[in-house]
C-alpha cells in the first residue's frame, strides 16, 4: 500500500502534515498522562450518568462547570424537588453526584434534571442518559432509567477483524421508514422482515442511520440530542441489541451513522446552554453555531468535550456491539468554514490555515479509540473534501479512517443522467471516476445514497424514468423512456460495484429502483409517512419490472463477492469513446459495456489476459432482469491470438448489444 508521503506533490506540505499528526499524539499523551491506554481512558460512560452501585443503591454524576445547584427530579419526586435527590459538586471539581437508596429509584422510572446557575436555570435531560423518551402529548422529553432486572443475553458472536481482502457491501437504511406501512416502523421488525431480505440480496454490512437520540423525525437522526441513547422511536435498548445480535448470527456486520459533526441546538432536550453558558461542548459566540445546519459545533480543543466524544465513540461499541461507524461531516469538523462553497482543486486548499487542527487531532484520537478497543471495527468518514490522509493509517501520519466516502461518484452519474446526451456519456471519464482515488486509502463506492432521494432531488432510477415511472412498469410494456432508464441503472449500479475502490454502498430499495424521494412528516406535507417509508411489494410483484432490478442487483453482488474478484485491481482493457463501449478485467472477471443508445456490435474485439476460456457468467440484458434476452445463455469465448504491435496477445470477440453489459469469467 502506498504512504502519504511518498506523494511527491505533497512535499512541501510535510512539516504541517507531520505537525498535526504530532499535535494528535501529543495531545493524547497528555489526556491519558501515559499511564492508560487512550481507549481505556475513553471510559466516561461508565463514570458519569446514573448507575447503580456494587452494592446497592445508585450513583449519578454529571459534569456541569457552571452550574450552582442542581436535583433528579422524576417519577420517584413526584416529578418535585425533593432533598433526597439533590446533586452535590465534588470538591475541587466540576463534577456533580448524587447518592441514592436502592429502593427510590426503579427500572423504568422516568426522570429529568432541575438545575440553577447564576442567573438562571432550566430542565435538562442528563448528558449520559441510555434512554430517553418523548411524551406523545407534550412532545417533551424525559430520560428513563434502564437497569432491566435481567442484561440482554448475547446469542451469537460478533464478527472478527476483517480479512485483508475483505470488502463491506454495504445496506445502508433507516430503522424508522423501513417498513410498508406508513408509520415509524420499529427495531423488531427491521430485525425480522429487514435483515432476512438484506442477506439474501448479498450485502454483507448493514449501516443504520438515526440510531442517536434526536428531537426532529424528519432530520434524519443528524440533529443529535442524547448521544448515549438509542433513539427510543423504534424501541427499547434490548430490541436493538436484538436487531444486531440477529445480523451477527447472519454473518451481517452493523455499523452506525455517528453524528459528532455537531448537536442539536436545543436546550432542553440537547447539550446547547446545557449549564447556562454557550460554551460548555461548543464554542462560544458565532465559530460555536453552524449557520447552515442551524445547530451547534463542538470545541474539540477542550479535553472534557474529548472525553465525552471518545466515550462516546466507545460505547456504542461496548454497549451494542456494533461493528463500526460511518462518522457524518467529517468535511464540516475540519474546516473553519465547514468546507462550504470552497473548491477543493490544489493541495494547498488544504494547508492554508482553514484547517481546525483540534478537530484533526480528534478524528485521529478517535480512530485510535475504536481500533484499539475493537480491532474488528471499521471507520468510513464522509469527506467530500478529500483530505490527503483521511483514510490513511495514524503511523503514516493519516487521520486513520479506514475508508473514505467517494462522494464525487454519486455526483458524476447523476450529472450524466441529467445533463449529458446519452451519445456524449465518456467511457474514459467514467472508468476515471470510479478508479480515482489516492493510492494510500480505500474507498466506499456508490451510485446513490439516501442524499441524493431527500425532498426536492431524485433517485437515481427516478432521474432516468421521470413520470414513465409510474405508468411503464408493468411487465410486457415495451416504453422508451422505462427500458433506457432498466438499462441504465443496471450499468451503473455494474460499473460502481465493479470498480469500487474498497467497499460499495446502495440505500434501502435503491437497488430496485425505488420510485420518488423520502420526506418525513411534517407540517408542509400535511405530515404524511407516504414518503417515510419503502414500497417492497414493488420488488416482490413478479408483475412490476422493479422485481428485474432487484434480481439483477443480487446476482450482481453474489457473483463479483464469490469470485473474489475484488483482491485484484481493476485494469482498463479498452475506453472506446466513438463507439461507447467500456471494458475492463478484475481478477477472474472481465466486465464489457456498450453504452451506446442505438447500435449494437457484434464480434467486438477484446484484448484479455492470458486464459484458455471465457465463460458467459451473467449479463445486464437477460429477461429475467427486465432485458431483451439478446445474448445467448451459457455461451464460451475462446481466445485467438493477434498481433499487437511486436507482441502476440490473446483476443476475444463479443456480441455487444445496445445499453448492454456483459460479465465473462476466465477459465485458467
Amino acid at each position: 500500500m502506498a504512504h502519504l508521503l511518498d506523494d511527491e506533490y505533497l512535499k512541501p506540505f510535510e512539516p504541517a502534515i507531520r505537525g498535526r499528526a504530532e499535535h494528535a499524539f501529543a495531545r493524547a499523551t497528555e489526556l491519558t498522562q501515559g499511564k492508560k491506554s487512550l481507549a481505556d481512558w475513553a471510559s466516561a460512560h461508565e463514570y458519569y450518568g446514573l448507575h447503580k452501585k456494587p452494592r446497592g443503591g445508585w450513583v449519578f454524576r454529571e459534569w456541569a462547570p457552571n452550574a450552582t445547584s442542581m436535583w433528579l427530579v422524576g417519577d420517584f419526586s413526584n416529578w418535585k424537588i425533593d432533598p433526597r435527590f439533590e446533586c452535590f459538586r465534588i470538591p475541587k471539581s466540576d463534577v456533580w453526584e448524587c447518592k441514592v437508596a436502592k429502593d427510590l429509584i426503579k427500572h423504568g422510572d422516568n426522570y429529568r434534571l432541575e438545575m440553577r446557575w447564576e442567573g438562571g436555570h432550566g430542565e435538562r435531560i442528563p448528558v449520559y442518559a441510555r434512554q430517553v423518551v418523548q411524551d406523545p402529548k407534550t412532545n417533551l422529553f424525559c430520560a428513563k432509567v434502564w437497569a432491566p432486572p435481567h442484561a440482554y443475553k448475547w446469542q451469537n458472536p460478533q464478527p472478527g477483524k476483517p480479512t485483508a481482502g475483505f470488502t463491506p457491501f454495504i445496506y445502508e437504511a433507516h430503522v424508522g421508514m423501513a417498513s410498508e406501512e406508513e408509520k415509524v416502523a420499529s427495531y423488531t421488525e427491521f430485525r425480522d422482515n429487514i435483515l432476512p431480505r438484506i442477506k439474501k440480496a448479498g450485502y454483507n454490512t448493514v449501516q443504520l442511520m438515526a440510531i442517536m437520540e434526536h428531537p426532529y423525525y424528519g432530520s434524519f437522526g443528524y440533529h443529535v440530542s442524547s448521544f448515549f441513547a438509542a433513539s427510543s422511536r423504534f424501541g427499547t435498548p434490548d430490541e436493538l441489541k436484538s436487531l444486531i445480535d440477529t445480523a451477527h448470527g447472519m454473518g451481517l456486520r452493523v455499523i452506525m451513522d455517528l453524528v459528532h459533526s455537531h448537536a442539536v441546538k436545543n436546550e432542553r432536550d440537547g447539550l446547547s446552554r446545557f449549564d447556562g453558558t454557550d460554551y460548555q461542548f461548543f464554542h462560544s459566540g458565532p465559530k460555536g453555531w453552524h449557520a447552515a445546519w442551524d445547530s451547534r459545533c463542538f470545541d474539540y480543543g477542550k479535553t472534557d468535550v474529548l472525553h465525552f466524544l471518545l466515550s462516546n465513540c466507545r460505547f456504542w461499541l461496548d454497549e451494542y456491539r456494533f461493528d463500526g461507524y460511518r462518522f457524518d461531516g467529517v468535511t464540516s469538523m475540519l474546516y473553519w468554514d465547514h468546507g462550504l462553497g470552497r473548491d477543493f482543486n490544489s493541495y494547498a486548499a488544504y494547508f492554508d490555515g482553514s484547517m481546525d487542527d483540534d478537530a484533526w487531532a480528534y478524528l485521529q484520537m478517535a480512530n485510535r479509540v475504536i481500533h484499539e478497543s475493537h480491532p474488528g471495527a471499521i471507520t468510513i468518514a464522509e469527506d467530500v473534501s478529500g483530505m490527503p490522509g483521511c483514510a490513511a493509517p495514524a503511523s503514516d501520519c493519516g487521520i486513520g479512517f479506514d475508508y473514505r466516502m467517494a462522494m464525487g461518484e454519486p455526483d458524476f452519474w447523476f450529472k450524466l443522467a441529467e445533463k449529458v446526451s446519452d451519445d456524449n456519456w465518456p467511457m474514459g471519464g467514467i472508468y476515471y471516476e470510479l478508479t480515482n482515488k489516492r493510492g494510500e486509502e480505500k474507498v466506499v463506492s456508490y451510485v446513490e445514497s439516501h442524499d441524493q432521494a431527500l425532498v426536492g432531488g431524485k433517485t437515481f432510477f427516478f432521474q432516468l424514468a421521470d413520470a414513465a415511472i409510474y405508468y411503464g412498469m408493468a411487465q410486457g410494456q415495451d416504453g422508451l423512456e422505462v427500458n433506457r432508464a432498466i438499462a441504465l441503472h443496471k450499468m451503473a449500479r455494474l460499473a460502481t460495484a465493479a470498480l469500487n475502490g474498497g467497499a460499495y454502498l446502495n440505500f434501502m430499495g435503491n437497488e430496485f429502483g425505488h420510485p420518488e424521494w423520502i420526506d418525513f412528516p411534517r407540517e408542509g406535507n400535511g405530515n404524511s409517512y407516504s414518503h417515510a417509508r419503502r414500497q417492497w411489494s414493488l420488488r416482490d410483484d413478479p408483475n412490476l419490472r422493479f422485481k428485474g432490478l432487484g434480481d439483477f442487483d443480487e446476482v450482481m453482488l453474489h457473483a463479483i463477492r464469490k469470485s473474489k474478484a475484488l483482491k485484484n485491481a481493476p485494469v482498463k482493457l479498452l475506453a472506446n469513446e466513438p463507439d461507447k463501449v467500456l471494458a475492463f478485467v478484475r481478477g477472474d472477471l472481465l466486465f464489457a459495456f456498450n453504452f451506446n443508445p442505438t447500435q449494437s456490435f457484434a464480434d467486438y474485439g477484446v484484448l484479455v489476459p492470458p486464459a484458455t476460456t471465457w465463460d458467459h457468467l451473467f449479463d445486464s440484458d437477460e429477461v429475467r432482469f427486465g432485458g431483451q434476452g439478446r445474448i445467448a445463455a451459457g455461451g464460451e469465448y475462446i481466445p485467438e491470438l493477434v498481433q499487437h504491435g511486436p507482441e502476440l496477445v490473446q483476443m476475444i470477440k463479443l456480441y455487444l448489444p445496445a445499453r448492454t453489459a456483459v460479465v465473462l469469467k476466465r477459465r485458467i
